[in-house]
């Protein structure tokens, strides 16, 4: 398995489609953390994404904090908000926001889970969105997530392999308008292969010069290691074992690894493994000895010991803090991805 995928699995993915909204210029609302409107939607999670389709017209973006990262979304754009950002959408972004929960509280009280419709604005030219969340397990900092640009957009049009994606973006604009039974599952599974397309589609986008965990996934020989690394996360990896199979010298990937993914690849290792035990943990009800041998550790003591400088506590605490966060738990309309706690729109 792959780098990419094993962390999407790893996380989790849960996703939800929310609000079918027709905007008319001017107009100018923020997306915000909002527990009332997401957990509606979907599970308990440590990090919520919000994703918007542009199905018809225009409209600027920016993160709420940061006006340099203003772009333009055209229909036939997915705009994804990986981290959970607070963030402005409208027709001008000098416009005074409106913020969309009060607009829709009344609709989220009759029919939580569903699909909410929303008009605003002046009357003008029309935008209309399609909006979703994407919520998943963010134990700590997962490497893929928090390598993500805070906002970025991916276009559906004008390429031969996103006939399928636009074709799927008319689909989603049909199931969010009529809402049919099972819409919400569709919905769901649609949002998350969106998202993971959106992923697949920023790692290639990367400038050549681009540091971070997905520029190494992106590298012909690092992404090789980083596959192995997580293919097989309890073999006895060595730097030495690890070069010979991507096909480099041993101080060639160590260079390489580090430059790209600021720590040496047995670092890195080390700390995936302990994400994988924090998961295991979490989730499950394997003892401490059985999580310890599945990660690669030769003693429960020295995997104690590992978690416990990683985490700041040891794995039985951690567990008992921790591990009643269940995707189980989940609203019967919401399937399964990812960012800290966002809103509307």
């Amino acid at each position: 398995m792959d780098a990419v995928s094993d962390i999407l699995r790893f996380v989790r993915l849960n996703g939800a489609v929310y609000l079918n909204g027709e905007f008319t210029a001017p107009w100018c609302v923020i997306g915000q953390p909002d527990t009332a409107l997401w957990s509606a939607f979907l599970p308990q999670s440590e990090r919520v994404a919000s994703y918007h389709m542009i199905i018809e017209g225009s409209c600027w973006v920016r993160l709420a904090d940061d006006p340099g990262t203003t772009i333009h979304l055209d229909a036939g754009e997915l705009l994804v908000v990986p981290q959970g950002a607070e963030h402005i959408l409208g027709s001008a972004l000098e416009l005074p926001p409106a913020t969309p929960g009060p607009l829709l509280a009344s609709q989220l009280e009759k029919a939580p889970g569903q699909v909410m419709k929303l008009s605003h604005g002046g009357g003008g030219v029309p935008t209309r969105l399609v909006c979703g969340f994407l919520a998943c397990d963010d134990t700590q900092n997962n490497p893929l997530l928090s390598s993500l640009p805070r906002l970025f957009k991916v276009d559906m049009r004008n390429d031969p392999r996103s006939t399928w994606l636009e074709s799927s973006l008319q689909f989603a604009a049909a199931e969010a308008a009529e809402y049919r039974a099972g819409s919400a599952i569709v919905l769901a599974r649609l949002s998350e292969l969106l998202f993971v397309e959106a992923v697949r589609r920023c790692i290639e986008a990367l400038p050549a010069d681009r540091k971070g965990w997905l520029a190494g996934v992106r590298d012909r020989f690092v992404g090789r290691a980083l596959s192995m690394l997580h293919a097989q996360p309890e073999h006895s990896w060595t730097v030495e074992e690890l070069a010979r199979k991507v096909g480099l010298s041993r101080s060639a990937l160590a260079q390489r690894f580090t430059e790209l993914l600021g720590q040496p690849p047995m670092q890195y290792l080390a700390q995936w493994r302990l994400q994988i035990a924090a998961q295991e943990l979490r989730i499950g009800s394997k003892s401490l000895a059985a999580i310890a041998e599945q990660i690669g550790y030769d003693s429960e003591a020295a995997f104690n010991r590992a978690f416990r400088r990683e985490f700041g506590m040891p794995p039985a605490c951690w567990r008992k803090t921790r591990g009643t966060t269940d995707m189980a738990g989940a609203p019967a309309n919401a399937v399964g991805p990812a960012g800290e706690t966002t809103a509307a729109p």
